[in-house]
């Protein structure tokens, strides 16, 4: 009996050590999240936020995972400060009251190992939708500079601005806006 719970105990001790969960906490350096629409029809425009923070956790193995990105609305830039202020009023960002937009996943998927989507829900200016995040260029590997394991990767949806609460100057402006987080995490 006692050398069968040394082998349960050893067994399970042996498994933790092949968990391979791993969490990364996202680069606020090279992640900037940006948005494209169609203006008038003239151009596709695009801005992005400045400020973003989160974690990732993945665990390879199993092709499963979370992720948890907060991005800073009021950090928007379009490139021109009038406008930044323009699109943070109660019509569009609304960052009085929504300082923040936010995507939780609830699944990740796997094709082999390259992971190639995730849902969850994103949530702007109060409002939570579910979103599939295609994923492009998943790569993970030690950092060259800071001599730790990171992952990058460029995930993309399309969302509607009124279905957010936030359509005015639709269709002028168009509904339908791109939303790409090209993202860096280091590993913790």
């Amino acid at each position: 009996m006692k050398k069968l719970t040394i082998l349960a105990v050893a067994a399970s001790l042996s498994s933790a050590a092949f968990a391979a969960t791993e969490t990364y906490v996202i680069d606020n350096t090279h992640t900037y999240p940006r948005f494209e629409y169609n203006h008038l029809g003239y151009s596709i425009q695009v801005s992005r936020f400045d400020k973003t923070s989160g974690k990732i956790t993945l665990d390879r193995a199993a092709k499963t995972g979370s992720v948890d990105v907060v991005i800073d609305a009021k950090s928007v830039n379009t490139g021109y400060a009038l406008f930044n202020e323009h699109i943070q009023v109660e019509d569009y960002f609304y960052t009085a009251k929504y300082p923040t937009i936010t995507f939780k996943s609830s699944s990740l998927k796997f094709d082999g190992d390259k992971l190639v989507a995730v849902n969850g829900d994103l949530t702007v200016k109060g409002v939570t939708k579910p979103v599939t995040l295609s994923v492009t260029s998943f790569h993970c590997m030690p950092h060259p500079m800071l001599k730790k394991d990171a992952c990058g990767a460029n995930a993309t949806t399309k969302i509607k601005r009124s279905e957010f609460n936030a359509g005015k100057s639709a269709p002028f402006v168009s509904d339908e806006v791109t939303l790409t987080i090209p993202v860096e995490a280091v590993k913790e």
